[in-house]
């Protein structure tokens, strides 16, 4: 996002990537079937999401690129080296932070508040929702905010397990509404939508129309996990490159492993010094003002790493908190069948490649009057139904049928076939002191940069959290009349997924009004190096029940904004 505001307000960028080159359109394995597939496409130790999968070169083992956990953590470190990052693999659940999760010490005295507020950032939620484009309904509902009139597209028809999901949740008091992702329902207003964003810069609109222009409509074929060549969902390689290099003012270097910012006397940011992938040499880039994105951990490890006689402990680090309070969603799972379900006759159950419904937090009064021994929520997402089968497909049918083989079996996969359903929780977490990464004393990668150790401890909040989360699911599917098929533990610690699992770690120089207690201002800049910006999820403060990727572009647009500002004034 920071390289496509740059670029189109008309300065120089130069963009280093860790990973190799990518392009959906050319490498999608969109319209691939599972039985061409290794495995039937299934999941390995290397593609843990499938052979489809459209992270290359990633994971949470990258060869060569080891880090380590304290003992007794069990951290696990997913990184995607490609063009375009993260954005490749992410769901596309794009939901805005509240009112409540830009102050939750204000609200419950636990953890920290934001710098600022959500008015603050709703203009440019608006903007970046516009851009990639979200579908989705705005509601009303409490900390679930809505967006300005004509920004989202229209959510797609819930399917019919969602349609009975909602019928009895309703019972249960739970709300079941539109779900937002950021996948095309219908072609952008790409004109309209371009003069909205960029009033004034012909160069601007003229390259971020044409670049919307041409996205297709999702005709809902194939997984967005796989990546999309007709751009139909968000990622960075299809959406915001594209328009950043038409201006003509951006340059991309990929296999770019950025060791260290350089600083001069003065202690201003002077460049990066990177490896090359390829020939393994030290190379250099300078630069009036340095911007790291290389994820919240990555951009930790690359300050961490940045060490001088100006800045002993790491570049920007006289709070001490670089790599400290990093965060992950809290994710906790159960699934069941439904046999209201069965002999479910064949129809059309086209979609988007996620949810078309799912459930906000809805008991924060609750949690006010101190009724949950937790103090922070999750929303719920779910899916099911009849999608392509895959690797795994009718997995543990021989539970219900007790095993059958022949004319029986086909009988009963057709039975059962679209009758399964999973639930899945994904909360808020507290930042705490004892969860931080730091410098490996003892790991360098293959490139010769020093690795990350992680230490992780999850308080009691998110542990109860995770086992509220995991009860509730058994109560929606027993309310639905099915029978629970996964674990419901009451133990917390065995309900909640492994730090990292979920893959929205964020944290680790956290913004702040205060230089002593935060690593950045309300504008992702250094408090101590003028010319330093973390535009990631890095600058997080909190980490809302809400997934990130939809507040890391707009806070990156804001902050991109602001370098402008700053330069156009020469403040900077």
């Amino acid at each position: 996002m920071t390289a496509y505001v740059l670029a189109c307000s008309g300065l120089r960028v130069l963009m280093l990537e860790a990973g190799r080159h990518y392009d959906p359109v050319a490498e999608t394995p969109m319209f691939h079937l599972p039985r061409d597939a290794p495995l039937r496409g299934g999941g390995t130790r290397h593609k843990p999401f499938g052979f489809y999968d459209a992270t290359v070169d990633g994971g949470w083992e990258v060869p060569g690129e080891p880090y380590s956990s304290a003992e007794g953590t069990d951290f696990r470190w997913w990184r995607a080296r490609m063009l375009g990052g993260r954005t490749n693999h992410w769901g596309r659940i794009s939901l805005r932070m509240g009112e409540y999760d830009f102050k939750p010490y204000s609200r419950d005295g636990l953890g920290f508040d934001w710098p600022l507020s959500y008015d603050d950032l709703a203009p440019w939620y608006d903007k970046t929702e516009a851009l990639i484009g979200v579908y989705g309904s705005n509601e009303g509902l409490e900390n679930t905010p809505n967006s300005s009139p004509g920004v989202l597209l229209p959510p797609p028809a819930p399917r019919a397990e969602e349609l009975l999901t909602r019928h009895h949740c309703g019972d249960l008091g739970i709300p079941v509404i539109p779900a937002h992702l950021a996948i095309l329902t219908r072609r952008l207003d790409a004109a309209r939508i371009a003069r909205t964003l960029w009033p004034g810069n012909a160069l601007a609109q003229r390259v971020t129309e044409e670049s919307m222009a041409a996205r297709a409509a999702c005709f809902y074929a194939t997984p967005c996990g796989r990546g999309c060549s007709i751009k139909a969902n968000f990622q960075t390689p299809t959406v915001l490159l594209p328009p950043a290099l038409a201006t003509g003012n951006l340059d991309i270097i990929t296999d770019a492993m950025v060791r260290e910012v350089t600083i001069d006397a003065r202690g201003q940011a002077t460049g990066v010094h990177y490896i090359d992938r390829n020939t393994r040499l030290d190379e250099y880039a300078g630069a009036r003002v340095v911007v790291l994105a290389a994820s919240a951990c990555e951009s930790a490890r690359i300050l961490l790493n940045s060490k001088s006689s100006l800045h002993p402990d790491g570049l920007g680090n006289g709070s001490g908190l670089v790599g400290k309070y990093i965060m992950d969603t809290v994710g906790a799972g159960v699934g069941g069948q439904i046999p209201a379900l069965e002999n479910m006759p064949p129809h059309n159950a086209d979609g988007a490649s996620a949810m078309h419904l799912y459930m906000p937090w809805w008991l924060y009064q609750e949690q006010a009057r101190g009724q949950l021994d937790f103090a922070r929520g999750y929303h719920i997402e779910f899916g099911g139904g009849r999608r392509m089968p895959g690797f795994g497909f009718m997995g543990g049918l021989a539970e219900l049928t007790g095993g059958s083989y022949g004319q029986r079996l086909k009988d009963e996969c057709r039975r059962y076939y679209g009758s399964f359903l999973w639930f899945d929780g994904r909360g808020e977490m507290i930042p705490n002191e004892d969860s931080f990464c730091e410098i490996d004393p003892e790991g360098v990668d293959r490139w010769g940069i020093p690795t990350l150790r992680f230490n992780w401890k999850w308080s009691s909040h998110e542990l109860n959290q995770a086992r509220h989360m995991q009860h509730t699911f058994a109560d929606i599917i027993q309310a639905m009349g099915g029978r629970v098929t996964s674990d419901v533990h009451d133990d917390g610690a065995r309900a909640i997924a492994a730090p990292g699992v979920i893959i929205h770690e964020v944290g680790g120089a956290m913004m702040g009004d205060d230089p002593r207690t935060s690593v950045l201002n309300q504008f992702c800049r250094s408090w101590e190096v003028d010319n330093l910006f973390v535009t990631d999820g890095g600058c997080f403060v909190s980490n809302a029940d809400k997934n990130p990727t939809l507040s890391i572009l707009a806070l990156a647009w804001r902050a991109s904004d602001y370098i402008v500002e700053q330069l156009r004034t020469r403040s900077l």
